[in-house]
């Protein structure tokens, strides 16, 4: 079996290897891809785009309860290990004396949800959040809807929001008096079409399946619009402008979260964050075998509001 990356969160369900034969009870499909290994034991081609949202699909039908997934072609597949992990991690934010805060009056920002939905997908079933999801791309966001249609669970707890306004996070999306106790993104790691290519060419080298020196343009194999995959400043300049604008909405949230894919925009945007007035700043570090990774949340509520708000928001919802 191939294997999954070490170093997962506990809560975690895909720890150790992928466990094939039950993936292929859950999802035939998955069997055009799935070949022996050199090992012996079965693995896939994880450079092929159709093999991965296959394998996508079988974790997701196997592991959260979705009675159907699919996402149109060029759009976004993410690995489903490493998105839980985030999410994971994030829930240990909403600790009270009870355990985890969860059930549906827990309220979920996914800025930028794109059209596989993995992070409303995961926090359902996980931990019975509601979710809403915002994009600036109204194909994804009918994609989603579609992802509703046909999983009752989901729909009942997902709405999706249009952000008309490619500039904007928050403005256009959270309303007046609406509160969130999350809000998560994983942001666009680059800064140009170029250096996106520039990235998947090393990826594969790595892999084996480049050859030093080739310039053809390859094929992602985790897919990706242009806006998922890059925008004008790369990841530094898209996070500092969550931090910035995260301000006007101070009050109306309890975390703020980004990914933070690249080790050197750490101190530019905790820098930033300090100016803006953030109160509570957490970096928290993520390790997927040899990969490492991490996010950043942060909160400007003074310590006294966040203890009302975990009082009275979160304390009648928590379970150990």
């Amino acid at each position: 079996m191939a294997s999954i990356p070490s170093g997962l969160h506990p809560r975690n369900l895909h720890q150790g290897r992928y466990d094939f034969p039950h993936l292929l009870a859950v999802s035939p499909d998955l069997a055009a891809f799935v070949q022996p290994s050199p090992r012996g034991d079965l693995t896939l081609n994880f450079a092929d785009p159709a093999a991965v949202k296959a394998l996508n699909q079988a974790l997701l039908l196997g592991y959260y309860g979705l009675q159907h997934w699919d996402i149109p072609e060029g759009y976004l597949c993410p690995p489903i290990p490493g998105r839980a992990d985030y999410l994971h991690h994030l829930a240990d934010l909403l600790q009270t004396g009870k355990g985890i805060a969860r059930g549906p009056t827990i309220r979920v920002l996914d800025v930028g949800v794109g059209a596989n939905a993995i992070y409303p997908i995961i926090g359902r079933h996980c931990y019975g959040w509601s979710f809403v999801g915002a994009d600036i791309d109204a194909g994804a966001l009918a994609a989603v809807g579609r992802l509703r249609q046909v999983n009752p669970t989901l729909a009942a707890g997902l709405e999706c929001r249009h952000q008309p306004d490619p500039q904007q996070l928050f403005a256009n999306i959270i309303r007046p008096g609406e509160l969130f106790d999350l809000t998560l993104c994983n942001p666009p790691f680059h800064a140009s079409a170029d250096a996106a290519a520039a990235g998947t060419r090393r990826k594969l080298r790595n892999l084996g399946l480049v050859k030093a020196g080739q310039h053809a343009a390859p094929a992602l194999n985790f897919g990706g619009q242009h806006n998922e995959l890059w925008c004008p400043g790369g990841e530094r300049g898209f996070v500092l402008r969550m931090v910035e604008q995260s301000q006007a909405f101070a009050s109306q949230c309890h975390w703020f979260s980004c990914l933070i894919s690249k080790q050197e925009n750490l101190g530019p945007v905790r820098q930033a964050l300090q100016r803006a007035g953030a109160r509570d700043i957490r970096e928290v570090s993520m390790a997927q075998g040899n990969k490492r990774s991490r996010f950043l949340a942060w909160s400007f509520l003074p310590a006294k509001v966040q203890q009302e708000w975990r009082r009275f928001r979160w304390a009648p919802v928590s379970q150990p």
